[in-house]
């Protein structure tokens, strides 16, 4: 069994500016108290990822504007496969997390926010959309009801910290389906790590025209649906990944990057994800991420 120990708590007193303004929470606070932690070990033919789910760098203010849940420590044991394979067909993500970030923090794009407050009608907020304000941090995160704090988008202080600041390629975590996530920096060339480097852009687009039911109007990308999937317009595919050689596998290998612009973080898994990160139901509880029906309370 191979034991890979990493303890993360440092600080970050300034993160980088928000890509979607207005959904900041204005103060920001040093991380918890409690430190954060995290194990990843290779047992077998799992790679199994034990944390609290804490951030390791400063946060903005839970409770505060937007999201009134306090930010609580988590016990998480994800497995995924070390050896794994695409899949004949993509599987949505739902309201599951996509996968987990190698400080413990799971990357959770899909807010539990609808139109009307009534999930059957389909029509999904997106959390950096610029519709309701959800108390979003400079993280890109902020705290479902049951406290677990989760990244909608790239968290810029984790990559700060993982590229020393630099724009080069680095692992950021893992799908549930065991493929690799990356930051935004990913080679010109797929197949070879040595070329230029450049910002992956994701393929999705706005759709053009108005929405034909819903809350009507025309497309802006508030909601999940008002996004497509055009090949060939960006580096990526509809999973926002692509196959390539990276640092940690230079034979090549399927991997995911998290993007500037939608999806942020995939809504597809390109493998079969593991039964570890399937949430059978919305994140327990009202407000921010919480139920089916029950409107975002606001923080005092």
């Amino acid at each position: 069994m191979k034991i890979i120990p990493l303890l993360f708590i440092s600080l970050v007193a300034t993160p980088a500016a928000l890509a979607h303004p207005g959904h900041e929470s204005l103060t920001t606070v040093p991380a918890p108290a409690a430190a954060a932690e995290v194990l990843i070990t290779v047992e077998g033919a799992k790679r199994v990822i034990r944390a609290n789910g804490l951030p390791d760098h400063a946060t903005g203010k839970f409770p505060g504007r937007g999201n009134p849940n306090k930010i609580a420590s988590q016990h998480y044991v994800f497995s995924v496969p070390v050896s794994p394979q695409r899949a004949e067909k993509t599987t949505p993500l739902g309201m599951s997390p996509f996968g987990v970030a190698v400080n413990g923090v799971v990357f959770d794009p899909g807010a539990n926010e609808w139109w009307k407050d009534d999930r059957s009608t389909g029509w999904q907020y997106e959390a950096l959309g610029g519709g309701p304000d959800l108390g979003i941090d400079t993280e890109h995160a902020h705290v479902q009801p049951n406290g677990a704090y989760h990244y909608h988008g790239m968290p810029p202080a984790l990559l700060a910290r993982l590229s020393g600041g630099k724009n080069q390629m680095v692992l950021i975590g893992w799908g549930a389906d065991g493929f690799p996530i990356y930051g935004p920096w990913i080679p010109t060339d797929a197949n070879d790590v040595n070329s230029a480097l450049k910002r992956a852009q994701a393929s999705y687009r706005v759709k053009t025209g108005k929405r034909s039911d819903g809350p009507g109007g025309a497309h802006d990308g508030k909601f999940g649906k008002d996004w497509e999937y055009v090949a060939g317009t960006g580096d990526l595919d509809e999973c926002n990944g692509r196959f390539g050689k990276t640092p940690e596998f230079s034979a090549g290998t399927y991997y995911y990057v998290v993007t500037d612009g939608y999806p942020f973080i995939s809504r597809l898994w390109r493998g079969t994800p593991d039964a570890s990160f399937i949430r059978r139901g919305p994140p327990p509880g009202g407000g921010p991420d919480g139920g089916k029906g029950k409107k975002p309370k606001r923080a005092p």
